[in-house]
């Protein structure tokens, strides 16, 4: 199989046997995969040594440290040896030619600077962020208040940024942003915008990053044609407080870095008021959880 020429960068944390299956599924679609582990404690390395020992397509880059998405994808990136660079998932699988129609897709298309593919439930339904609007100061809070269940009356107004639940399209449509589990670059606008974010150390890095295409004229496309299988939180079912409270900053980070000029304080910090509300009422309910789950192993 000819494959083009793009690095597969997958940054792993405890992922599991998945993640040879992420591997085994790209590989011959891809020149090389660069794996840059985050100081996982599981198995996941050992298997994937133990799968891809004589395969020199498989390098891998241990960290001595968590040190997060971001980071994590910028020292695969620099170690690349192929101009596409191929941001995938540890839990994302990869049907046979989605890597190559993506590929393809960015060829024919000039001003697309990125291209996602369709993120598939492991029920085979679409996942929400695969294709999505920029989550604006307003649209969040029409989804913060679950103001999204009355845009069938106000459709123009009462937008929700996640886009799963309309229609596919029948061929490549440009969109705001897409979801970083896949994510193929071109070089030339990775040229131009520069790495990710090392800011965010777990969510919304991704939205930072399609926010920065889009302000330097890249078109961002997402492929319905293009499927990838997602089992969304592998990596992060152990430590469910650590990643909200991540994913809560970092969309505080966003905000800030990309809305102070363009909506009032009074507005900004309502919304992100609201994030850290938000997340409060996330912990009071793990917590309550978790003192249920101790009282029912005592009886």
């Amino acid at each position: 199989m000819t494959t083009s020429p793009i690095t597969t960068i997958i940054v792993n944390y405890n992922a599991g046997p998945v993640l040879v299956e992420s591997i085994s599924a790209v590989i011959d679609q891809t020149n090389e995969v660069i794996l840059v582990d985050n100081d996982s404690q599981d198995q996941s390395l050992a298997l994937v040594e133990a799968r891809f020992a004589q395969d020199t397509r498989v390098k891998i880059i241990r960290n001595g440290a968590n040190l997060g998405f971001a980071k994590a994808c910028n020292i695969g990136a620099r170690a690349a040896n192929q101009p596409f660079l191929f941001f995938l998932n540890p839990d994302c699988i990869c049907a046979p030619e989605s890597l190559t129609r993506l590929y393809h897709t960015l060829l024919q298309n000039p001003q697309a600077g990125m291209a996602g593919g369709l993120l598939l439930n492991p029920d085979g339904t679409e996942q929400a962020g695969g294709r999505r609007l920029t989550p604006t100061p307003g649209r969040t809070l029409v989804r913060s208040f679950g103001l999204q269940r009355l845009a069938k009356r106000w459709p123009e107004l009462l937008v929700d940024f996640n886009l799963h639940q309309q229609p596919l399209p029948a061929a490549p449509i440009a969109v705001e942003a897409i979801s970083g589990a896949c994510m193929l670059v071109k070089p030339e606008a990775l040229a131009q915008v520069g790495l990710w974010d090392e800011g965010y150390f777990l969510h919304c890095e991704d939205l930072d990053w399609c926010m920065r295409f889009r302000r330097a004229g890249w078109e961002i496309l997402f492929v319905p044609d293009a499927p990838f299988s997602h089992d969304q939180g592998t990596c992060s079912k152990s430590r469910p407080l650590f990643v909200e409270w991540h994913k809560h900053k970092g969309m505080s980070r966003f905000y800030r870095k990309f809305f102070r000029r363009d909506y009032s304080i009074g507005l900004l910090w309502l919304v992100i008021s609201a994030i850290w509300v938000r997340f409060v009422l996330l912990s009071m309910k793990n917590l309550i959880y978790r003192l249920k789950c101790c009282f029912w192993r005592q009886k």
